[in-house]
């Protein structure tokens, strides 16, 4: 595998999940090194956030975790829950609280996606 192969895959990962460390187990059995943003240690900023969402597919909502305590804690209070909810918001509160990030997501020249299950990482990798 070449460099440039290396660079044309990114995991946002949490290393505490089990669904997100079973994607980066199969895209490094499938030979690509990825690049891995540990989201959590490195919050990605607004900007970075609404650039992952354009390539995404669902768009911001496809990024938002709707499930655990944070979820639960948050969304009443920030409308996350509501179905008029919009992109903008979902962004700010992702960017406020990165743990609402529905992980993982995975960048590749097959597009990008959440990738649940794990295996939607192997529609996403170089061919």
């Amino acid at each position: 595998m070449s460099a440039d192969t290396a660079t044309q895959v990114t995991i946002w990962h949490n290393p505490a999940c089990s669904t997100s460390r079973r994607a980066l187990e199969l895209i490094r059995a499938a030979g690509v090194e990825p690049r891995v943003v540990l989201y959590l240690k490195d919050a990605p900023d607004r900007a970075a956030l609404a650039g992952l969402a354009a390539r995404v597919e669902g768009g911001a909502g496809a990024l938002l975790r709707r499930k655990g305590d944070l979820w639960e804690e948050l969304a009443p209070a920030l409308g996350l829950d509501r179905p008029d909810v919009t992109d903008a918001a979902i962004l700010d509160a992702i960017a406020a609280h990165p743990a609402l990030l529905n992980r993982p997501v995975v960048v590749g020249p097959g597009g990008a996606a959440a990738c649940r299950p794990p295996e939607r990482a192997l529609d996403l990798l170089p061919a």
